[in-house]
């Protein structure tokens, strides 16, 4: 990184910024403005800042104070520190001392284990970039003590081999230090892709929730807490159903972690009869999005009956305002649900009691219309180019088409269209739980956004894809980096929320890689 200064018009910006190569030609890119040079000159603040940093530093040249200005720092002597926040977070979980420990029991190990960890922890936080990448960026982490390049490799074979200890270890601090509940665990499945087409070991084809197509795969489930923190998670091979991975990551939650009654907030995909089975075995319960559009014609009608449903209006007015009015938020109906499950192996018949909680938002109507009317758009353009329609996916226009036999001929899907209506802003819900109320498992149910933003932080700040290491017990090793990384992201994310400083996840990236000094100081002075 680099001092620059920018002429516009009459005045001079002063600019950090940081050089980059893109198709092997060298490009510059701007990480932060200070604002006019004539302003930054004899500005005390900046002053105190430097002076501040020196002093943070230990520098013994004080002749920069006088001899040097802003404008002659060089890049080599730009080096990037806001790295020591997370180490502080790092050593918040103890996790040098975990480390260490692992490290006595390994005699002949000449690598640090923690220090190349958290290197490879905190790049990916900071800006991710494969194991080699990494190895030649870390010098330009002030004062980080050298890693050499068979080390990474090699640390990535040991974190495999320690994973289930190091979630362990943390999910008893993560209980310790923040009081962590986990009365409720949302669970989600997604999929990491390859730059690679080589099926093998735990890589493989599969469907891709990223859309990608002709690309090796591992699939993902994870659990996380009521804040979002990361509680564990266990990796599949890439063409494993989303439905097959709850009963490994139960069998974690009871093993693991010693969690023995818990409920279980999940999506669609985890919704299968078998899988609720297995979660109540274990004796835990659930709340999970229910197919409504599967449901017995007599729960149907039911769902279709104004009669028995509960109204909730905006804060600021009160139902007796509304009564006669329609500007509700939304309604929903409870209803006792016998959900039976045949075992054709042992043909056994298995019942499961439920609470189904149907909800209507005007709202959500609005929207699966709108949606509905660009997917028949979609099937009346595809209508017109025949040939198109047999290579289209059946999530797209091709949803609203039919093939006729007798004529072999597409034609819009009327039938299909009309039943879709029926079920426009409604939702349901299915629970086990049948002490809380209705409204705390609706609540509990929307809260499943946070592992949505999970995985987003994951696949975009982290970026946690595509993975460029290729043996099972590398890329095993690679995701126990990913977990640290969310891990200590969600906690400073946290902490800076609890102290009224709202900040994305994002712009905590950019704000340490640019101007980590500025953020620094900030933390430390409210003491996070």
């Amino acid at each position: 990184m680099f001092f620059k200064t920018t002429k516009a018009k009459k005045s001079e910006y002063i600019q950090i910024v940081e050089s980059y190569r893109e198709n092997g030609k060298p490009k510059h890119r701007v990480l932060f403005s200070l604002g006019k040079a004539d302003v930054i000159a004899n500005n005390l603040s900046f002053q105190k800042l430097a002076k501040k940093l020196l002093k943070l530093t230990n520098a013994k040249d004080k002749s920069f104070n006088s001899s040097k200005s802003i404008m002659d720092c060089s890049e080599g002597e730009l080096k990037n520190w806001g790295y020591k926040i997370y180490r502080i977070l790092w050593e918040k979980f103890e996790l040098n001392q975990l480390f260490e420990i692992i490290q006595e029991n390994k005699n002949r190990l000449k690598l640090n284990i923690d220090n190349t960890s958290f290197l490879m922890t905190v790049q990916h936080l900071l800006r991710p970039l494969s194991k080699l990448a990494t190895y030649e960026y870390q010098t330009n982490f002030l004062n980080y003590d050298s890693v050499k390049l068979n080390h990474l490799y090699r640390c990535l074979d040991i974190l495999c081999e320690k994973k289930e200890e190091i979630e362990k270890y943390l999910f008893n601090k993560n209980k310790n230090l923040f009081n962590m509940k986990i009365d409720i665990v949302f669970y989600d499945v997604t999929t990491f892709y390859f730059e690679s087409v080589e099926s093998d070991g735990i890589r493989k084809n599969g469907y891709s929730k990223d859309g990608k197509f002709n690309e090796v795969q591992v699939v993902l489930g994870l659990l996380v807490d009521t804040e979002g923190r990361p509680i564990g998670y266990e990796l599949f091979e890439g063409n494993t159903f989303d439905g097959n991975t709850l009963s490994k990551c139960l069998e974690s939650l009871e093993k693991k972690f010693g969690i023995r009654k818990v409920i279980i907030v999940a999506d669609k995909g985890i919704n299968g009869k078998l899988n609720l089975k297995l979660i109540k075995e274990r004796g835990y319960d659930y709340i999970v999005a229910a197919r409504i559009k599967n449901m017995p014609e007599s729960i149907i009608k039911i769902m279709k009956d104004e009669t028995g449903y509960k109204k909730i209006y905006p804060k600021e007015e009160s139902e007796k305002e509304n009564n006669e009015k329609s500007n509700y938020i939304f309604k929903y109906k409870v209803i006792d649900y016998k959900n039976f499950y045949n075992d054709k192996a042992t043909k056994t018949k298995y019942k499961l009691d439920e609470k189904l909680i149907i909800t209507y938002s005007p709202t959500r109507a609005e929207k699966d219309k709108k949606d509905r009317d660009r997917l028949i758009e979609k099937a009346k353009k595809l209508l017109e180019n025949p040939s198109q329609i047999k290579v289209q996916n059946k999530r797209g226009g091709k949803k609203y088409l039919k093939e006729e036999s007798t004529r072999s001929k597409w034609v819009l899907d009327k039938s299909l269209i009309e039943k879709d209506s029926l079920f426009d802003g409604y939702y349901g819900i299915q629970t086990s739980e049948k002490k809380m109320e209705s409204t705390e498992v609706i609540n509990a149910y929307h809260k499943l956004w946070k592992i949505e933003e999970s995985f987003r932080i994951m696949k975009t700040t982290l970026e946690s894809r595509p993975i460029f290491v290729w043996t099972d017990k590398r890329i095993k090793g690679h995701f126990v980096i990913c977990f640290l990384a969310f891990l200590l992201e969600r906690t400073l994310e946290i902490k800076l929320m609890n102290n009224k400083i709202n900040i994305s996840p994002e712009k905590i990236r950019k704000a340490l890689n640019s101007l980590s000094f500025f953020l620094w100081l900030m933390l430390k002075e409210k003491n996070i």
